[in-house]
């Protein structure tokens, strides 16, 4: 009997080295394809999806939820989700993005299935390994992701436009900052570049060393005149103001629905500015330091132009530096109102005489 039990003792330690040598000759050989675009197996993609699931449900079945109805978390949770969210989850009236299709396993989209709250605050705080879903609660604090989780249990049952009004009526995205010290560090950072998107003055890229951008002509602001259209101006302005004092909706509500915004040789529409590169101009501007120029225009009846150069002081890697903004904008008149229907913006280094 003990004879029999050694035998069987050594028989599963073999059986084990065995398994287990097996699985590093694998590991090592690189047979294994870790491609995105080689799915797995069926039975390894369920045991993977099975064992995703229970582990959310097991960590976040003890999470206390707050009231998920108030106008206000749920308003700013609609910011939040433009900001950060809809290239790989979709939005009402978004069939695809540039980067969803890459993705595996494809991330759910969320403005045709609700989640459940528990799990979507545990999931978007603490991300999934494997996989392109980030831990925010890195850089966001429970607060503000349970704005987002209060958001996303009304998106199923928004339309396109039901969606666009609140994210335009939404708060500026506070936490772009991601806590640097030293003011807003964007990627590309690590590279020389102080990265942003707009704002008098947060024109676009600032690298160290001229960019295609800047070897292009400069911004042209020839036959425009101070006070040529004050009205415009006094809309540009309006513009400009509302960009430093991180007032979003004004943002929003200047920006005619057709507007362009340019730069670094990139255009946008006001939307995609909306949804994504606002959140870090208005981040930008809460600790730059812009000062105005030269204003000028041009009236052309119902349409204007003006035109502005400013210098800008930030900060990078603890240094202070100076930049010289440009920026043009194309206006038209709307009842009574001047709307901005085109954003150029360009910024280079400030050279010493």
């Amino acid at each position: 009997m003990k004879r029999g039990i050694t035998q069987y003792g050594i028989g599963a330690a073999v059986l084990l080295v065995i398994l287990v040598a097996g699985g590093a000759v694998f590991v090592y050989s690189g047979l294994y394809n870790v491609g995105a675009d080689n799915h797995h197996a069926r039975p390894v993609f369920a045991l993977m999806q099975t064992l995703r699931e229970r582990s959310i449900a097991v960590r976040a079945r003890d999470i206390a939820v707050p009231d998920l109805r108030d106008p206000q978390r749920i308003l700013k949770g609609a910011g939040q989700y433009a900001a950060m969210c809809t290239d790989c989850h979709l939005k009402p009236g978004m069939d695809d993005s540039e980067i969803r299709p890459g993705l595996y396993p494809q991330p759910p989209n969320l403005s045709q299935v609700r989640v459940d709250p528990r799990a979507a605050f545990w999931t978007i705080k603490h991300g999934i390994k494997m996989s392109a879903m980030p831990a925010w609660g890195t850089t966001h604090d429970d607060p503000t992701i349970w704005s987002m989780v209060a958001f996303l249990q009304k998106l199923p049952d928004m339309s396109a436009q039901e969606y666009e009004a609140m994210v335009a009526r939404a708060p500026p995205d506070e936490d772009m900052d991601m806590g640097d010290k030293d003011g807003p560090r964007h990627p590309g950072d690590e590279a020389g570049h102080v990265h942003h998107q707009g704002g008098p003055g947060s024109m676009a890229d600032a690298p160290a060393r001229p960019s295609p951008m800047h070897a292009d002509a400069a911004l042209s602001l020839d036959g425009l005149a101070p006070r040529a259209a004050p009205d415009a101006e006094a809309t540009a302005q309006a513009f400009h103001g509302a960009l430093e004092h991180g007032d979003r909706a004004v943002v929003l509500g200047i920006l005619a629905p057709e507007a362009t915004i340019t730069e670094a040789g990139q255009t946008q529409s006001r939307e995609a500015y909306a949804a994504h590169h606002l959140g870090e101009d208005l981040a930008f501007m809460k600790h730059a330091k812009v000062m105005p120029l030269w204003m000028g225009s041009m009236s052309m009846g119902e349409a204007a132009t003006v035109g502005s150069t400013m210098r800008i002081v930030i900060t990078d890697a603890g240094k202070p530096r100076t930049l010289r903004g440009k920026e043009r904008l194309t206006l038209k008149k709307l009842g009574s109102a001047w709307k901005i229907i085109a954003v150029q913006w360009q910024t280079t280094p400030e050279t010493q005489p």
